[in-house]
């Protein structure tokens, strides 16, 4: 690919990268904390495309008064002739870049979840929680306080929690959220098991917001045998995909 279509290649993916940092289509690929970081590649890619072209118009400025001094197996080599012998095929890397911002990829649901051994992580600290009162946590949060402090200050207390919907093999349903450390590649699910009055259809990667209380109940992942709380569940009902559908607290 000679530098014309480099510069351009470079050009339509700083676009790309603009495109899903001003629009939150970055929130798919990466955590929210890295939206800077996607914006400067996208306009350090613009910049460079455009330098590249603007050297390559020069250069070819150059090379076409030297072709007609040096002849013509030096004008074949700098000039025209090697543009024209570039294989258009290689414009056929421009089609992800245009899928890129054409099409915005789903998040991991509960195929992944299901097959994916929790991440539940115990963190350094969880921030005091309201002496009263309902209580509105992170799917993640919950899990983590549930799990490490033994429900501590959650016992008797009111809690919605929201996630997505993941059934295992024997039907039984989970509350999941894919928690990431930096992008979509290395999510993994935290789960949370509902018991109680769970509606008797659930949808997988349907969203809840589900409310309920504190159990003591406990199971170990399938995958990992890793640690799943339970919430018991009072009421269930379902809510857009939010925002940004992955939850990046689990390990703060």
């Amino acid at each position: 690919m000679n530098r014309q279509a480099q510069s351009a290649v470079l050009f339509v993916l700083g676009a790309a990268l603009l495109h899903a940092g001003l629009t939150d289509l970055y929130l798919r690929y990466v955590k929210a904390g890295l939206r800077p970081l996607v914006l400067a590649a996208g306009v350090v890619l613009i910049a460079t495309a455009l330098a590249t072209a603007w050297y390559e118009w020069r250069h070819k400025d150059h090379g076409e008064g030297h072709g007609e001094v040096d002849g013509e197996g030096h004008g074949e080599g700098h000039g025209e002739g090697h543009v024209h012998r570039e294989p258009r095929v290689s414009w056929l890397l421009v089609l992800p870049l245009f899928a890129l911002i054409l099409v915005a990829p789903p998040a991991l649901g509960s195929y992944s979840a299901m097959r994916t051994g929790t991440a539940l992580q115990q963190a350094y600290g969880y921030q005091k929680l309201p002496a009263e009162g309902p209580l509105r946590l992170g799917l993640a949060d919950y899990a983590g306080r549930a799990v490490y402090e033994h429900g501590r200050g959650l016992g008797g207390r009111q809690i919605t929690i929201t996630g997505f919907v993941a059934l295992d093999r024997s039907g039984a349903p989970y509350l999941v959220r894919m928690a990431l450390n930096c992008c979509a590649a290395d999510a993994q699910p935290v789960k949370v098991g509902l018991t109680g009055q769970v509606p008797p259809v659930l949808k997988p990667d349907g969203w809840l917001q589900v409310t309920g209380t504190y159990t003591a109940e406990r199971t170990k992942d399938s995958v990992n045998g890793g640690p799943i709380p339970y919430l018991r569940v009072t009421r269930a009902e379902p809510v857009p995909t939010p925002h940004d559908p992955y939850d990046e607290t689990w390990n703060n």
